[in-house]
């Protein structure tokens, strides 16, 4: 006899197709997520590539023919479509430059009275005004001069209240104010202070909330703002602080501060942002250039500068920014450099 062999059946695809599934659920979970799944696959690998670089950064920056000098601890302002720039450090500069964006092209003029950095400037009624700042070796000053480019002559005008190094100024109208700084006692001061050139008078206003220097400030909508800086002199009391001052109401409030911890910046206004570019912490100089929206009270992240620097000036022309000279590396350390900036 032949031994009796078990028949074994082996399953057909057709058996699995018509088997029920212990699991009926689960299997339409599944294929009700399955899209999901690769939709949030498809975006983790979008914003891996964001972050790994990929997304390329916004804005333009060119680079322009340099300042004659180097310098550092400058000031700038923009008038009739030129830019000047004036004071700062080389052998305690008293130099006045003057660039031309149409033509790319630079010229000496007059001189100012006296050696001076770290001084606040701006342009009000066809005039460019120099308020305060340090002379090497004496200290912080109260002067206060006006420079006409039609003429390429200077005059002094009525002394600040406070005199200061290391402030900054803003416009607002035709009115020039000149806030924070480094005061006589070494220290900082949270004086607030307008001058209206027409009348060659000054008054004084609410105080900056947070005393500072080496910071920036910046015109939105007829209101200012002061941005970051340092605590009396100090690399390494930085601040990101971000305060608005309201000359209808004469009264501060706090606001979103900068992303990026630094003083020794330079900052100018276009199209309703603040932008900040470069500064300096106690090791490092920065490349940052980072905007401010007072209407959504926001910060956002743009192209970094070509040339890390602090102590350097900021003025728009057209809808460009010219970011120029400054010291590479921190303390006292020069450059020509002359980048323009396009959001």
């Amino acid at each position: 006899m032949k031994p009796n062999r078990e028949h074994r059946h082996c399953p057909s695809i057709a058996d699995f197709k018509t088997t029920p599934s212990p699991y009926p659920f689960a299997e339409f979970l599944a294929v009700l997520l399955k899209p999901f799944f690769f939709c949030c696959l498809a975006l983790g690998l979008f914003l891996y590539s964001s972050l790994d670089g990929a997304e390329p950064p916004r804005g333009h920056w060119e680079i322009r023919v340099p300042m004659p000098s180097s310098r550092t601890e400058v000031a700038a302002a923009e008038l009739g479509g030129k830019i000047y720039v004036l004071g700062g450090y080389e052998k305690n500069s008293d130099l006045v430059e003057e660039y031309d964006p149409v033509q790319n092209s630079w010229r000496r003029r007059a001189s100012l009275p006296r050696p001076l950095h770290h001084i606040g400037a701006a342009a009000s009624g066809g005039k460019i005004y120099v308020i305060g700042g340090y002379i090497s070796g004496q200290g912080p000053v109260d002067t206060v001069y006006e420079y006409d480019p039609s003429t390429d002559r200077w005059r002094t005008r009525s002394a600040m209240p406070t005199a200061r190094g290391a402030l900054s100024v803003g416009v607002i109208g035709d009115k020039i104010y000149a806030i924070g700084g480094v005061g006589i006692n070494q220290k900082n001061t949270n004086a607030n202070e307008e001058y209206d050139p027409a009348q060659d008078r000054w008054l004084k206003h609410a105080p900056m909330p947070t005393p500072r220097d080496h910071h920036a400030v910046g015109v939105v909508n007829g209101k200012l703002y002061a941005i970051g800086g340092r605590i009396n002199g100090r690399h390494d009391r930085s601040i990101t602080d971000n305060e608005e001052y309201d000359p209808t109401t004469d009264r501060w409030r706090s606001r979103a501060p900068m992303p990026t911890v630094r003083s020794g910046i330079a900052a100018a206004a276009l199209s309703g942002k603040i932008f900040v570019f470069g500064g300096e912490t106690k090791l490092r100089t920065h490349n940052q250039t980072e905007s401010y929206d007072p209407t959504t009270n926001s910060w956002q992240s743009w192209a970094p500068m070509p040339t890390a620097r602090h102590g350097l000036g900021a003025v728009v022309v057209g809808r460009s920014i010219y970011v120029i000279s400054g010291g590479p590396k921190p303390d006292t350390t020069f450059s020509s450099a002359n980048e323009v900036f396009t959001p």
